[in-house]
Order: C-alpha cells, then structure tokens, then sequence
C-alpha cells in the first residue's frame, strides 16, 4: 500500500479500516482550506437509509481495489454525518474534528476549515 498521488482517483471505492473490514465508498474529498491539502473523505454507508460519514484521511493510504483509512469502522460510522444529498453544516466542523481527537481552528478571519472540491 501507499499514498496517493491523487486521492480523487479513489472515489467511487471501498473505504476500509486496518483489518479490511468495509466502511462503505469513497464519496468526495474535502480539502483543508488553510493547506489545500486532502483531509477528510465523505464515505457513503447504510443498506438502507444511507448517510454520508467523514473519516480523516491522515494515515491512510491506498490499494488498487480500496483506500484503507486509519480509524476502525465503529469509529467512523459513529461520526457526524449528513444526508447523501446534504451539504457540511459549518456548525458541525468542530464536532468532526473533535470526533477524532483532532485540533480544530477556524481561519483567523472565521472562514471554514473544511471545503468540498
């Protein structure tokens, strides 16, 4: 496994934790808007009643077939989510970041941490 030169390469694709257990598709990226750097992923899950969960992409790296993420699937499916069709509320940011044990800071100007590309 290794990181990828283009994370987006990888939408579409399983998302799956250290033991290779499925969490569900890679849905979109969102890129930190102070680096422009990849952060989270939106992972599609549910059989029914689908949702859209966010995992941090540190860590993870990638297969041919799947992008292996560096939370266990209890953690990310226990994330803040949103409808397939619904959009990061810029209130639930920190509560994303806090989620993972993440350092959260909004721009010096109160501008979002996170953005959808």
């Amino acid at each position: 496994m290794f990181e990828a030169a283009n994370i987006r390469d990888w939408i579409g694709l399983p998302v799956v934790d250290a033991n290779e257990d499925k969490i569900g598709n890679l849905e979109s990226i969102y890129y930190d808007t102070a680096t422009q750097q990849p952060a989270f992923g939106s992972v599609t899950t549910g059989v029914v009643g689908k949702k859209l969960v966010f995992v941090p992409l540190v860590g993870s790296t990638v297969a041919p077939k799947h992008l292996l993420v560096a939370f266990d699937k209890k953690t990310v499916k226990d994330a803040p989510s949103i409808a397939t069709d619904g959009e990061l509320d810029a209130a639930t940011e920190p509560e994303l970041f806090q989620h993972y044990g993440l350092d959260y800071q909004a721009g010096s100007g109160g501008e979002r941490r996170l953005g959808r590309r």
